[in-house]
């Protein structure tokens, strides 16, 4: 399970090798499942700290004037969180 103390590198890592395990057909049924909810976690995990990273570097970019110059948009994922 994801926990704070967990870098987003290993937060990635460990997902990584989740799909792996998953897609190798290796695991029984409920192994793969229990591995799927890991998966949900890390990959909420994972979206927090990129919004956490976006919100802080659009507060470094802002104006003088206070106005929010936007550093660019983090892409959108192109599948659905697990």
């Amino acid at each position: 399970m994801a926990n704070s103390k967990q870098t987003f590198e290993q937060a990635l890592q460990k997902l990584e090798q989740i799909v792996s395990a998953i897609e190798s057909g290796q695991i029984g049924l409920e192994d793969s499942i229990e591995k799927y909810a890991e998966g949900v976690r890390l990959i909420n995990y994972c979206r927090g700290v990129l919004n956490a990273a976006e919100k802080k570097i659009q507060l470094l970019t802002a104006k003088d004037d206070g106005s929010v110059q936007p550093a660019g948009e983090l892409p959108e994922p192109t599948e659905p969180p697990e």
